[in-house]
């Protein structure tokens, strides 16, 4: 674009040009999307149900693009080198998902431990598209939740997946009633979402609600948490296998 033309023997002001804003780090972890932490808050009971199947809704489609690129850029590269990629790729983002919020205090804990748990299912499903599994088939919602230890079989994660759906649409018809009080509801949302993210990770995030903790939390039990995940989920997803093993019946 040029700059206008001088006018009356004046020069002309130059044309502003739009600022860039700069481009977000690659391995920059991303937070949960605002209508989910509503939908958490609102039923923390289910955080970890909801954000499961959130995320095979909105990162499987990514996950899948991700893997026929990948495929299509380096066609001789094996499933395990494509999981490799993913693993470290996730790490990176869970070591520095601690200091997201920038908040202290119970609030800031809670959205550190969300920001966790949704890279780590970010990381499982693109571990399972490495390894061909469709990562948007509804199963995988499954999958987290055995593989991040909310649920011991696939039939109890099942069944709250269902009631946690359930429960989404009713609030979506009828709205959510009363609601507890906020440092309740918090506390509560932070338990469970720990559970999905690892315990180990969850006691350094929720360092920050102790007066004089440090707000950084540390990258080794983000990482070792993460990294547990990921070994998890390539013994199941390894040679194509879909869905958690089932409990043998007498």
């Amino acid at each position: 674009m040029t700059d206008p033309a001088p006018t009356d023997g004046q020069p002309a002001a130059p044309t502003p040009r739009p600022a860039v804003a700069p481009a977000a780090p690659q391995d920059a972890p991303e937070a949960p999307p605002a209508r989910l932490w509503d939908r958490m808050r609102e039923d923390p009971q289910y955080a970890p149900e909801h954000l499961a199947l959130e995320a095979v809704r909105r990162l499987g489609p990514e996950a899948a693009q991700w893997a026929d690129r990948a495929r299509t850029e380096h066609p001789d590269a094996s499933a395990d080198e494509l999981a490799d990629q993913a693993v470290r790729r996730f790490v990176n983002r869970a070591r520095l998902s601690g200091a997201v919020s920038g908040a202290a205090g119970l609030p800031g804990a809670v959205i550190d431990i969300g920001v966790l748990a949704w890279t780590q299912a970010r990381m499982v499903l693109h571990v399972a598209a490495a390894y061909g599994v469709d990562p948007v088939h509804p199963d995988r919602a499954t999958d987290l939740l055995v593989l991040q230890r909310v649920h011991k079989v696939a039939e109890s994660a099942r069944l709250a997946l269902g009631v946690a759906a359930g429960r989404e649409r009713a609030g979506a018809l009828f709205g959510t009633g009363a609601q507890s009080p906020l440092g309740k509801v918090m506390l509560r949302l932070g338990v469970r979402l720990a559970q999905m993210a690892g315990m180990r990770a969850a006691k350094r995030v929720f360092a920050k609600v102790v007066p004089g903790a440090a707000i950084i939390l540390g990258t080794w039990a983000n990482s070792s948490a993460t990294k547990d995940l990921a070994d998890r989920a390539r013994t199941l997803y390894r040679g194509g296998r879909g869905g958690v093993p089932q409990p043998r019946r007498s």
